[in-house]
């Protein structure tokens, strides 16, 4: 079982930066891939980015390259997703999941958190 929890949405403007925190907590933690989804009002939940816990390999979603980066803080069990130069679209419910493999973390995760809302104002 692996717990989740998101921290560090809010309102920014656009054009402004924000950094999200997921603490994990569980067992075998190092098996497992990490990675944020976002869901907008409306629409879909949708793939951001994810990375492997032990080897630090990434991935992301085509539509934040050059403005989103996952990283994570093994001594601490957290995975980040820095965001810069936010946009309105960007404005989601950010989800925190951990998966076994590199296409369930992408795709269908085993675990998610709650969810921290990100809302971007124009």
């Amino acid at each position: 079982q692996v717990q989740l929890v998101e921290s560090g949405g809010g309102l920014v403007q656009a054009g402004g930066s924000l950094r999200l925190s997921c603490a994990a907590s569980g067992r075998t933690l190092s098996t497992y891939y990490m990675g944020w989804f976002r869901q907008a009002p409306g629409k879909e939940r949708e793939f951001v980015a994810a990375l492997n816990w032990s080897g630090g390999r990434t991935v992301y979603a085509d539509s934040v390259k050059g403005r989103i980066t996952i990283s994570r803080d093994n001594t601490k069990n957290t995975v980040y997703l820095q965001m810069i130069s936010l946009k309105p679209e960007d404005t989601a419910v950010y989800y925190c999941a951990a998966g076994v493999s590199q296409v369930i973390i992408t795709t269908t995760p085993n675990y998610w958190g709650q969810g921290t809302q990100v809302t971007v104002s124009s």
